[in-house]
């Protein structure tokens, strides 16, 4: 059977799936991802939580990237995958759609069941008082202070970041929460932070009631979201990724499919 025929076959013969979502599936968006198809890290590791809350300059750093950066993630749009898995879920396949990006792409593609497991880019918060707000309000303030930087030109990076190196980030004003003073973070987990337990406890449950995993564009090399492929192995539920390169459940995978994802989701019928 060829690996399209498979793909639909593994879909059709299991119909209430659990359908867990990476970078990969936000590429054809114009999002950078991470790591290559070995599943290594293309650039230096993400910012982790403790060096942003306890340095004024990593915070600076991070913050002008961000500047520069927001663009690419304020206007991304749905891609094929993004739409096709849409689809699914409206013709009752998706139990739950659990995403590793912080893009809200799926959501904005039409899908409901959603969580959102590393947070949205697109929400910042105090982590003094709990204030949310709109990044994008914040994108204003950062420019009105920042103008210098708000003029340089930057690569994307993945998750909103950019590729700035050697400027004088001692220089950037980074705003405090307009409510208390506090300092303010993306509403997204951070490389040494938690996933809050009530979005683990969601996405267990709706795996319990799911009769199948399906990866779509993830390397499942972090641990927040390969724990679901070891709870479906251990519930003894058949795992597909389709993923253009090596993930870590290669080991635990039913079937495998290395296809261009947009093309291959698109194409399912239903």
């Amino acid at each position: 059977m060829d690996p399209q025929a498979a793909l639909a076959d593994f879909v059709a013969r299991h119909p209430r799936l659990m359908v867990l979502t990476g970078a990969g599936v936000s590429t054809e968006s114009g999002i950078p991802d991470y790591r290559d198809a070995n599943g290594d890290w293309k650039r230096p590791q993400p910012v982790t939580y403790q060096a942003f809350t306890g340095d004024e300059g990593t915070r600076q750093r991070y913050w002008a990237r961000s500047l520069l950066g927001w663009s690419t993630m304020a206007h991304a749009r749905p891609g094929a995958a993004h739409l096709a898995l849409a689809r699914l879920e409206a013709a009752g396949h998706v139990e739950l759609l659990l995403t590793q990006n912080v893009d809200g792409l799926h959501g904005a593609a039409g899908s409901r069941q959603v969580v959102d497991l590393h947070g949205r880019i697109d929400t910042v918060v105090c982590l003094a008082c709990g204030t949310r707000s709109p990044r994008a309000a914040l994108q204003q303030d950062l420019v009105a202070r920042n103008p210098l930087f708000a003029s340089l030109s930057a690569g994307a990076a993945p998750d909103g970041d950019a590729d700035l190196e050697h400027a004088d980030f001692s220089r950037f004003q980074v705003p405090p929460c307009s409510r208390c003073g506090g300092m303010l973070k993306p509403d997204v987990v951070f490389f040494g932070e938690s996933v809050p337990r009530e979005r683990v406890a969601q996405a267990m449950a709706a795996l319990q009631r799911a009769d199948a995993l399906l990866v779509v564009g993830s390397s499942l090399m972090v641990y927040s979201g390969y724990r679901f492929a070891l709870a479906a192995a251990e519930q003894h539920k058949p795992i597909a990724a389709l993923n253009l390169g090596r993930t870590r459940a290669d080991a635990l995978l039913a079937l495998k499919v290395e296809l261009p994802i947009g093309a291959a989701l698109a194409a399912l019928p239903g």
